[in-house]
């Protein structure tokens, strides 16, 4: 595996520690924060910019999907174009280019060239979240990975409880464009912050070719395929929560970013807790989140009367999105050397979710089946993801590299990995710095 739990490069001098592990989390964390501000903001605001430019709330949720195609697409094609840059560099740019995007889309005089702008701005998504995660997993130990990642993720995570509610309230008060606004000045508070932050690293020496050998592996695809699919029913419900609080719970839209936090809670406390469990056994937690999710979102159409049952639903779906990071973890696994591909692909594969989400969840409303079909849909998606998993789960045999702790290293019995280029030219005392809590 190309991540390290420290780089090997010879301390420079004292001058140059690098800052506390937690500081260097909340700068990566902070893009998140605008990515998942701008990425479930964009689904809570659906009613109020189909109005205003004039289309029906199902064909606004093409602005949505254009969104998640430039995920799905940017995400492979930054990670290996990228693979010869910096790391640092690249969450500068990439960061720079989101903020682009977003004003953009404030700034969009009609729906096509909304739906332009958010397919810019999905773009730098997918890259951003997986070099985000490789430099968090290698300031760590190997065996809390997944909580350093979940620690990044807490960044998306807590955009749904402040975030999102937020930009859902500007979006009332003032309009939908100044919310995306909003976004770029996050973003462009990510780029300030990591400059500060963010390790020094070299220019990165994975060759291109190499991390395309990542779609060689059927493991890849398969934990790829977990997520494309069983993430999907979170994304059937959620796209459409602001209009069936409106139309089927009854409750005034200025009671929607309570919704709006609660299921951002329940993602933050899935993040914080979940993966001290896939640490300890990684796979077995993906599992029973699959089918955690899937028993939530069956009841969504039971609680949607009634609003205090249905926050208590919202929440419990909110907390299967810790998938995600175990997911992230799984994939550093099963890539060999294609580190950066696989953790890009990880948020193609989610945004996939987002697109095939509230595609199924728009058809089965426009037949009639009404608001609350959503739950259903979205229970068979997760379901189907788990069945997938049980392929996965059957694949007995030995991960390309798996370490458990960070002295594991010399122990490997598959094909020695290639070092992953050191983060910073005083690594090798980084150890001392980060063995903090990842709290």
């Amino acid at each position: 595996m190309t991540t390290s739990p420290q780089a090997t490069s010879p301390r420079a001098n004292a001058a140059s520690t690098p800052p506390h592990l937690a500081i260097v989390l909340l700068s990566l964390a902070m893009g998140g924060f605008a990515i998942g501000t701008t990425e479930f903001a964009s689904m809570s605001l659906l009613p109020f910019f189909a109005a205003d430019l004039g289309i029906d709330e199902p064909a606004a949720g093409h602005a949505i999907s254009a969104y998640a195609l430039g995920v799905v697409l940017g995400a492979p094609l930054i990670a290996v174009l990228g693979a010869r840059f910096a790391r640092r560099t690249q969450l500068l740019a990439l960061m720079l280019v989101f903020a682009l995007g977003n004003a953009l889309t404030a700034l969009a005089p009609g729906f096509g060239s909304m739906i332009a702008a958010r397919f810019l701005s999905g773009l730098p998504h997918g890259a951003y979240f997986g070099i985000a995660a490789l430099v968090a997993a290698s300031l760590v130990p190997q065996h809390r990975r997944s909580q350093a990642i979940g620690q990044v993720m807490l960044g998306l995570t807590s955009a749904t409880i402040i975030g999102v509610p937020l930009a859902n309230l500007i979006g009332q008060a003032v309009g939908w464009r100044a919310s995306f606004g909003l976004v770029s000045v996050l973003a462009l508070l990510t780029v300030l912050l990591c400059a500060l932050f963010a390790p020094r690293d070299q220019a990165g020496r994975s060759d291109p070719l190499r991390e395309l050998a990542a779609l060689r592996s059927g493991r890849v695809w398969i934990t790829l395929a977990i997520g494309a699919i069983g993430f999907g029913g979170m994304f059937a419900v959620y796209t459409y929560l602001a209009t069936t609080l409106i139309e089927v719970t009854k409750v005034s839209p200025a009671i929607i970013p309570f919704f709006l936090a609660v299921f951002g809670i329940g993602a933050t406390l899935g993040n914080l807790f979940v993966p001290r469990f896939a640490d300890r056994a990684l796979m077995p937690t993906a599992g029973v989140i699959l089918l955690f999710a899937a028993v939530a979102l069956l009841v969504f159409p039971l609680a949607a009367g009634n609003p205090w049952l249905l926050a208590a639903d919202v929440f419990a779906i909110g907390a299967s999105v810790s998938l995600g990071a175990i997911l992230q973890t799984r994939l550093m696994d099963v890539a060999g050397d294609a580190q950066a591909l696989a953790a890009a692909l990880n948020h193609s594969a989610f945004n996939t979710a987002n697109a095939l989400g509230p595609f199924l969840g728009g058809i089965a409303i426009r037949e009639g089946l009404g608001w609350t079909s959503t739950g259903p849909v979205g229970a068979a998606l997760a379901l189907l993801g788990f069945l997938i998993w049980i392929v996965a789960w059957r694949d007995a045999g030995p991960a390309p590299v798996e370490l458990t702790s960070a002295s594991d290293g010399a122990s490997l019995k598959t094909a020695p990995a290639r070092p992953a280029p050191p983060l910073a030219p005083d690594d090798r005392r980084r150890s001392d710095a980060v063995r903090d809590p990842v709290a």
